[in-house]
């Protein structure tokens, strides 16, 4: 049973110019590879309050640094950043573990002042819905029972993101729009189609089982918002391709969103603030 975060007395101050989200769900960050996108999400991170930050799995990519170290600077300042977070805004992590990040496995239930680590979590949005927050790799075969298939797999994987960055330099200088090698791929292969279809339906089940209205997860790198047999099913997608989150608005209201509308919404919120400052100055 997890132990609930003691409350720490905390008088968090949100400043001007700051997206206000009372939920972000982010999932497969893969912090330590080339392909991580930790620049645009550190934008994102500094440009928003929420009062709770779920990291859904697949955060730090254990996997690969244990084959190379790709981290980079940017990494380490998206992880003080998400800790910042906790300390200066007051936002509530709730870390839940990934298999590229199983290593905190050892550590649950763990509770960290303003941070929860844990294999999964319920969350009670504002307008009183129930959602399964998991990462969802236990619902996949390969990854439970074949580890070292996987590990093959992690590595083709890497490898397609390779040739598909020297592809989409291409089709730049072509005055193409970016295009995703592995997304395509995955939607001819009918294999792929049917783990997916099985990999939403077992998620469904479980959150149904649990009690929740809808499901929160990640894993499969395919962002989605859909009702699949009466529980609502959502998919934050991924940070190294598509760029997509879960947020759950101040009103309760839950969607999946990409990097291009939460930085033009943290643009807005950034010109009402300058907008209202320079109005107070003439007062």
């Amino acid at each position: 049973m997890i132990q609930p975060i003691s409350e720490v007395p905390t008088t968090p101050k949100i400043k001007r110019g700051k997206l206000r989200l009372r939920t972000l769900i982010l999932s497969d960050l893969h912090l330590g590879t080339k392909e991580a996108q930790a620049l645009p999400l550190l934008q994102i991170l500094r440009g928003i309050h929420c009062e709770k930050l779920i990291l859904n799995g697949d955060i730090i990519d254990l996997w690969s640094l244990q084959r190379k170290n790709n981290w980079l600077p940017a990494h380490t300042a998206v992880i003080r950043r998400i800790l910042k977070m906790a300390e200066k805004d007051g936002t509530r992590i709730v870390y839940l573990r990934g298999n590229h990040d199983d290593f905190i496995g050892r550590l649950l239930p763990l509770g960290l002042d303003r941070m929860e680590l844990a294999e999964e979590h319920i969350h009670h949005a504002g307008d009183g819905r129930r959602y399964l927050c998991i990462h969802g790799d236990a619902f996949d075969t390969v990854t439970t029972k074949m580890r070292w298939l996987a590990v093959i797999g992690d590595i083709s994987y890497q490898f397609l993101l390779e040739l598909n960055r020297t592809y989409n330099v291409w089709r730049r200088w072509r005055g193409k729009e970016y295009f995703s090698l592995s997304q395509a791929i995955k939607g001819k292969v009918k294999q792929a189609v049917s783990f997916i279809s099985s990999f939403e339906d077992h998620i469904r089940g479980l959150a149904a089982r649990r009690g929740c209205e809808g499901v929160m997860c990640g894993h499969i790198h395919k962002a989605e918002d859909r009702v699949i047999g009466g529980v609502r099913y959502l998919n934050s997608g991924d940070w190294v391709e598509s760029l997509t989150a879960i947020v759950e608005e101040m009103d309760g209201s839950v969607r999946v969103v990409d990097r291009v509308e939460l930085q033009s919404r943290i643009a807005t919120a950034q010109e009402q603030a300058a907008q209202e400052q320079a109005t107070q100055a003439l007062v």
